[in-house]
Protein backbone atom coordinates (compact mmCIF):
# COMPACT_ATOMS: atom_id res chain seq x y z
CA UNK A 1 0.00 0.00 0.00
CA UNK A 2 1.44 3.43 -0.88
CA UNK A 3 2.18 5.82 1.95
CA UNK A 4 1.34 9.47 2.15
CA UNK A 5 4.18 11.94 1.58
CA UNK A 6 3.11 15.61 1.69
CA UNK A 7 6.36 16.81 0.09
CA UNK A 8 5.32 14.99 -3.11
CA UNK A 9 2.00 16.80 -3.45
CA UNK A 10 1.17 17.28 -7.14
CA UNK A 11 -2.00 18.13 -9.01
CA UNK A 12 -3.42 15.29 -11.12
CA UNK A 13 -6.17 17.30 -12.79
CA UNK A 14 -8.51 20.23 -12.35
CA UNK A 15 -12.26 20.33 -12.93
CA UNK A 16 -13.59 23.70 -14.05
CA UNK A 17 -16.91 24.92 -12.63
CA UNK A 18 -19.16 27.93 -13.28
CA UNK A 19 -20.10 28.12 -9.59
CA UNK A 20 -18.36 28.34 -6.22
CA UNK A 21 -17.94 25.01 -4.43
CA UNK A 22 -18.30 25.58 -0.69
CA UNK A 23 -17.86 22.12 0.83
CA UNK A 24 -17.21 18.50 -0.04
CA UNK A 25 -18.09 15.00 1.18
CA UNK A 26 -16.67 11.93 -0.52
CA UNK A 27 -18.42 8.62 -1.15
CA UNK A 28 -16.07 6.04 0.47
CA UNK A 29 -13.64 4.15 -1.77
CA UNK A 30 -14.51 6.24 -4.81
CA UNK A 31 -13.86 9.48 -6.69
CA UNK A 32 -17.49 10.51 -6.25
CA UNK A 33 -17.82 13.84 -4.49
CA UNK A 34 -20.90 15.55 -3.05
CA UNK A 35 -20.41 19.28 -3.54
CA UNK A 36 -22.77 22.08 -2.44
CA UNK A 37 -22.41 25.26 -4.48
CA UNK A 38 -23.44 28.86 -5.11
CA UNK A 39 -25.86 27.52 -7.73
CA UNK A 40 -28.22 26.54 -4.91
CA UNK A 41 -27.83 22.80 -5.39
CA UNK A 42 -25.74 19.89 -4.20
CA UNK A 43 -24.03 18.07 -7.05
CA UNK A 44 -22.61 14.59 -7.25
CA UNK A 45 -19.39 14.97 -9.23
CA UNK A 46 -17.29 12.17 -10.63
CA UNK A 47 -13.76 13.48 -10.00
CA UNK A 48 -11.93 10.61 -11.69
CA UNK A 49 -10.82 12.93 -14.50
CA UNK A 50 -11.01 16.53 -15.70
CA UNK A 51 -14.47 16.02 -17.25
CA UNK A 52 -15.99 16.09 -13.77
CA UNK A 53 -19.34 14.71 -14.85
CA UNK A 54 -21.99 16.10 -12.51
CA UNK A 55 -25.63 15.57 -11.67
CA UNK A 56 -27.78 17.80 -9.47
CA UNK A 57 -29.24 16.36 -6.29
CA UNK A 58 -30.66 18.41 -3.40
CA UNK A 59 -31.98 21.85 -4.37
CA UNK A 60 -31.95 24.58 -1.71
CA UNK A 61 -32.67 27.44 -4.12
CA UNK A 62 -29.95 29.57 -2.51
CA UNK A 63 -26.25 29.19 -1.70
CA UNK A 64 -25.52 25.79 -0.14
CA UNK A 65 -22.60 25.94 2.30
CA UNK A 66 -22.38 22.52 3.87
CA UNK A 67 -22.81 18.80 3.33
CA UNK A 68 -22.19 15.64 5.36
CA UNK A 69 -22.47 11.98 4.40
CA UNK A 70 -23.51 9.18 6.76
CA UNK A 71 -23.89 5.65 5.35
CA UNK A 72 -25.52 6.63 2.09
CA UNK A 73 -27.57 9.47 3.56
CA UNK A 74 -26.41 13.01 2.83
CA UNK A 75 -27.46 16.12 4.74
CA UNK A 76 -26.96 19.59 3.30
CA UNK A 77 -27.58 23.12 4.54
CA UNK A 78 -27.17 26.70 3.45
CA UNK A 79 -28.65 30.18 3.06
CA UNK A 80 -32.23 28.90 3.13
CA UNK A 81 -31.69 27.88 6.82
CA UNK A 82 -32.88 24.34 6.04
CA UNK A 83 -31.29 20.93 6.38
CA UNK A 84 -32.20 18.49 3.61
CA UNK A 85 -31.73 14.74 4.06
CA UNK A 86 -31.48 12.72 0.87
CA UNK A 87 -30.78 9.18 -0.25
CA UNK A 88 -27.68 9.26 -2.46
CA UNK A 89 -28.35 5.96 -4.26
CA UNK A 90 -32.02 6.68 -4.94
CA UNK A 91 -31.41 10.39 -5.59
CA UNK A 92 -34.48 11.26 -3.54
CA UNK A 93 -35.23 13.59 -0.66
CA UNK A 94 -35.90 11.88 2.66
CA UNK A 95 -36.87 14.93 4.73
CA UNK A 96 -36.48 18.69 4.97
CA UNK A 97 -36.11 20.47 8.31
CA UNK A 98 -36.36 24.20 9.09
CA UNK A 99 -33.21 23.91 11.18
CA UNK A 100 -32.06 27.47 11.94
CA UNK A 101 -33.30 31.05 11.73
CA UNK A 102 -30.21 32.30 9.88
CA UNK A 103 -27.91 30.77 7.30
CA UNK A 104 -26.22 27.46 8.03
CA UNK A 105 -22.43 27.64 7.88
CA UNK A 106 -21.17 24.12 8.48
CA UNK A 107 -22.26 20.55 9.21
CA UNK A 108 -20.22 17.83 10.96
CA UNK A 109 -21.03 14.13 11.22
CA UNK A 110 -20.20 12.01 14.27
CA UNK A 111 -17.67 9.17 13.86
CA UNK A 112 -20.39 6.53 14.31
CA UNK A 113 -22.56 8.30 11.68
CA UNK A 114 -25.58 8.50 14.01
CA UNK A 115 -25.55 12.27 14.63
CA UNK A 116 -24.79 15.50 12.86
CA UNK A 117 -24.10 18.95 14.24
CA UNK A 118 -25.05 22.12 12.36
CA UNK A 119 -23.93 25.68 13.10
CA UNK A 120 -25.54 28.85 11.79
CA UNK A 121 -25.50 32.60 12.12
CA UNK A 122 -28.26 32.39 14.73
CA UNK A 123 -25.25 31.45 16.94
CA UNK A 124 -26.67 28.05 17.85
CA UNK A 125 -25.18 24.62 17.28
CA UNK A 126 -27.88 22.00 16.91
CA UNK A 127 -27.35 18.25 17.19
CA UNK A 128 -29.58 15.95 15.13
CA UNK A 129 -30.33 12.25 14.88
CA UNK A 130 -29.31 11.15 11.37
CA UNK A 131 -31.88 8.33 11.12
CA UNK A 132 -34.96 10.22 12.31
CA UNK A 133 -34.09 13.90 11.82
CA UNK A 134 -35.02 14.55 15.45
CA UNK A 135 -33.28 17.43 17.19
CA UNK A 136 -31.26 16.18 20.17
CA UNK A 137 -29.71 19.35 21.60
CA UNK A 138 -29.51 23.11 21.24
CA UNK A 139 -25.97 24.19 22.14
CA UNK A 140 -26.31 27.85 23.12
CA UNK A 141 -23.36 29.82 24.44
CA UNK A 142 -21.73 31.93 21.73
CA UNK A 143 -22.27 35.71 21.95
CA UNK A 144 -24.89 37.08 19.56
CA UNK A 145 -22.93 40.31 18.94
CA UNK A 146 -19.25 41.20 18.63
CA UNK A 147 -17.61 43.27 21.40
CA UNK A 148 -18.24 46.34 19.21
CA UNK A 149 -21.93 45.40 18.89
CA UNK A 150 -21.88 44.17 15.30
CA UNK A 151 -23.49 41.01 13.94
CA UNK A 152 -21.32 37.94 14.41
CA UNK A 153 -21.22 34.47 12.86
CA UNK A 154 -20.79 30.86 14.02
CA UNK A 155 -18.55 29.35 11.36
CA UNK A 156 -17.22 25.97 12.43
CA UNK A 157 -18.05 22.73 14.21
CA UNK A 158 -16.45 19.30 14.53
CA UNK A 159 -16.79 16.07 16.50
CA UNK A 160 -13.93 14.51 18.43
CA UNK A 161 -12.67 11.18 17.01
CA UNK A 162 -14.28 9.27 19.89
CA UNK A 163 -17.57 11.12 19.30
CA UNK A 164 -17.85 12.26 22.91
CA UNK A 165 -17.40 15.97 22.27
CA UNK A 166 -18.30 18.70 19.78
CA UNK A 167 -16.28 21.88 19.30
CA UNK A 168 -17.70 25.12 17.86
CA UNK A 169 -15.93 28.33 16.85
CA UNK A 170 -17.19 31.83 16.02
CA UNK A 171 -16.18 35.07 14.31
CA UNK A 172 -14.54 36.68 17.34
CA UNK A 173 -12.26 33.70 17.97
CA UNK A 174 -14.24 32.07 20.78
CA UNK A 175 -14.27 28.27 21.02
CA UNK A 176 -16.62 26.09 23.07
CA UNK A 177 -16.37 22.33 23.63
CA UNK A 178 -19.61 20.51 24.43
CA UNK A 179 -20.43 17.02 25.66
CA UNK A 180 -22.25 15.23 22.84
CA UNK A 181 -24.47 13.02 25.02
CA UNK A 182 -25.82 15.81 27.23
CA UNK A 183 -25.19 19.05 25.35
CA UNK A 184 -23.33 20.32 28.41
CA UNK A 185 -20.63 22.97 27.96
CA UNK A 186 -17.31 21.56 29.23
CA UNK A 187 -14.61 24.01 28.08
CA UNK A 188 -14.11 27.46 26.58
CA UNK A 189 -11.04 29.00 24.92
CA UNK A 190 -10.18 32.09 22.93
CA UNK A 191 -7.97 32.67 19.90
CA UNK A 192 -8.07 36.50 19.69
CA UNK A 193 -5.35 36.73 17.02
CA UNK A 194 -7.74 35.03 14.57
CA UNK A 195 -10.02 38.09 14.74
CA UNK A 196 -9.21 41.53 13.34
CA UNK A 197 -11.31 44.62 14.09
CA UNK A 198 -10.75 47.79 12.05
CA UNK A 199 -12.34 50.56 14.06
CA UNK A 200 -10.74 53.38 12.08
CA UNK A 201 -10.99 52.94 8.32
CA UNK A 202 -13.71 50.40 7.47
CA UNK A 203 -15.44 50.01 10.84
CA UNK A 204 -15.77 46.27 10.40
CA UNK A 205 -14.09 43.01 11.32
CA UNK A 206 -12.72 40.00 9.51
CA UNK A 207 -11.46 36.54 10.41
CA UNK A 208 -12.75 34.24 13.08
CA UNK A 209 -12.51 30.49 13.66
CA UNK A 210 -13.00 29.10 10.15
CA UNK A 211 -11.76 25.53 10.80
CA UNK A 212 -11.60 23.18 13.80
CA UNK A 213 -10.07 19.72 14.19
CA UNK A 214 -9.48 17.43 17.16
CA UNK A 215 -6.24 15.46 17.28
CA UNK A 216 -6.53 11.68 16.75
CA UNK A 217 -6.08 11.05 20.49
CA UNK A 218 -8.94 13.49 21.29
CA UNK A 219 -6.71 15.55 23.59
CA UNK A 220 -5.89 18.58 21.46
CA UNK A 221 -8.00 20.93 19.38
CA UNK A 222 -6.68 22.95 16.44
CA UNK A 223 -8.34 26.19 15.32
CA UNK A 224 -7.55 27.82 11.99
CA UNK A 225 -8.21 31.06 10.15
CA UNK A 226 -6.19 34.14 9.32
CA UNK A 227 -3.90 36.11 11.63
CA UNK A 228 -3.97 39.84 12.20
CA UNK A 229 -4.73 41.84 9.05
CA UNK A 230 -3.63 45.37 8.30
CA UNK A 231 -6.23 45.90 5.58
CA UNK A 232 -9.60 44.26 6.23
CA UNK A 233 -10.57 44.70 2.57
CA UNK A 234 -8.12 41.90 1.74
CA UNK A 235 -6.81 38.67 3.22
CA UNK A 236 -3.31 40.12 3.58
CA UNK A 237 -2.55 38.27 6.77
CA UNK A 238 -0.83 34.98 7.59
CA UNK A 239 -2.70 31.71 7.56
CA UNK A 240 -2.77 30.84 11.25
CA UNK A 241 -3.37 27.77 13.42
CA UNK A 242 -3.62 27.68 17.22
CA UNK A 243 -3.60 24.35 19.06
CA UNK A 244 -5.11 23.87 22.51
CA UNK A 245 -5.03 21.27 25.24
CA UNK A 246 -8.74 21.82 25.48
CA UNK A 247 -9.23 19.93 28.75
CA UNK A 248 -6.72 22.25 30.45
CA UNK A 249 -7.99 25.26 28.45
CA UNK A 250 -4.42 26.17 27.49
CA UNK A 251 -2.79 27.00 24.16
CA UNK A 252 0.08 24.58 23.56
CA UNK A 253 1.25 25.57 20.09
CA UNK A 254 0.69 27.98 17.23
CA UNK A 255 2.08 28.41 13.72
CA UNK A 256 1.58 30.49 10.61
CA UNK A 257 1.84 29.82 6.90
CA UNK A 258 1.60 31.77 3.66
CA UNK A 259 -0.76 34.72 3.25
CA UNK A 260 -4.43 33.82 3.36
CA UNK A 261 -7.21 32.26 5.42
CA UNK A 262 -7.44 28.59 6.37
CA UNK A 263 -10.92 27.14 5.92
CA UNK A 264 -10.15 23.44 6.56
CA UNK A 265 -7.92 21.53 8.99
CA UNK A 266 -7.37 17.76 8.92
CA UNK A 267 -5.12 15.66 11.17
CA UNK A 268 -3.51 12.59 9.65
CA UNK A 269 -4.79 9.72 11.83
CA UNK A 270 -1.36 8.13 12.46
CA UNK A 271 1.33 10.48 11.17
CA UNK A 272 2.39 13.59 13.06
CA UNK A 273 1.17 16.17 10.57
CA UNK A 274 -1.83 18.42 10.20
CA UNK A 275 -3.12 19.65 6.86
CA UNK A 276 -4.60 23.08 6.22
CA UNK A 277 -6.33 24.53 3.13
CA UNK A 278 -7.79 27.89 2.23
CA UNK A 279 -6.81 30.91 0.24
CA UNK A 280 -6.02 34.57 -0.23
CA UNK A 281 -4.29 35.83 -3.34
CA UNK A 282 -3.68 32.16 -4.15
CA UNK A 283 -5.16 28.91 -2.96
CA UNK A 284 -3.32 27.45 0.04
CA UNK A 285 -2.32 23.89 0.94
CA UNK A 286 0.04 23.34 3.86
CA UNK A 287 1.32 20.40 5.88
CA UNK A 288 2.82 20.97 9.32
CA UNK A 289 4.87 18.44 11.31
CA UNK A 290 3.56 18.62 14.87
CA UNK A 291 6.35 16.53 16.40
CA UNK A 292 9.16 18.58 14.82
CA UNK A 293 7.18 21.82 15.00
CA UNK A 294 8.18 22.63 11.45
CA UNK A 295 6.44 23.17 8.13
CA UNK A 296 6.67 20.04 5.98
CA UNK A 297 5.38 21.55 2.78
CA UNK A 298 3.41 24.50 1.41
CA UNK A 299 1.97 24.74 -2.07
CA UNK A 300 -0.40 26.98 -4.00
CA UNK A 301 -3.73 25.64 -5.17
CA UNK A 302 -5.38 26.75 -8.43
CA UNK A 303 -8.25 28.47 -6.59
CA UNK A 304 -9.38 29.67 -3.16
CA UNK A 305 -10.10 26.40 -1.34
CA UNK A 306 -13.28 26.26 0.74
CA UNK A 307 -13.04 22.61 1.75
CA UNK A 308 -10.97 19.47 1.21
CA UNK A 309 -11.07 15.74 1.84
CA UNK A 310 -8.57 12.86 1.59
CA UNK A 311 -9.04 9.29 0.42
CA UNK A 312 -8.72 6.37 2.85
CA UNK A 313 -4.91 6.13 2.88
CA UNK A 314 -4.30 9.90 2.62
CA UNK A 315 -2.50 9.60 -0.72
CA UNK A 316 -5.15 11.50 -2.69
CA UNK A 317 -6.54 14.95 -1.94
CA UNK A 318 -9.70 16.59 -3.29
CA UNK A 319 -9.96 20.38 -2.89
CA UNK A 320 -13.05 22.41 -3.83
CA UNK A 321 -13.42 26.15 -4.14
CA UNK A 322 -13.89 29.11 -6.46
CA UNK A 323 -14.90 27.81 -9.92
CA UNK A 324 -12.74 24.73 -9.62
CA UNK A 325 -12.10 21.32 -8.08
CA UNK A 326 -8.47 20.16 -7.83
CA UNK A 327 -7.48 16.50 -7.44
CA UNK A 328 -3.94 15.86 -6.19
CA UNK A 329 -1.83 12.97 -4.99
CA UNK A 330 0.86 12.78 -2.32
CA UNK A 331 2.48 9.36 -2.63
CA UNK A 332 5.95 8.07 -1.82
Amino acid sequence: MPTSKPQNLRTLHEISRQDICFAVARVPNSDRLLVPTSDGKVFEINAVNAKGEAKALANHGRYVNAVALADGVAISGGYDNRLIWWDVAKESVIRTVAAHTRQIRQIAVSPDKTKIASVADDMICRVWNVSTGAKLHDLVGHAERTPTNFTTMLYACTFSPDGRHIATGDRIGHIIVWETATGRKVAEMDAPLLYTWDGTQRIRSIGGIRALAFSPDNNQLAAGGVGQIGNVDSLAGPARVEIFDWQKRTRVHEFTGNQGMLTRLIYHPTANWIFGAGGGGNGIALFYDLAKRAMLHQANQPMFVHDAVFNEDYTKLYCVGHNKIAVSELKE
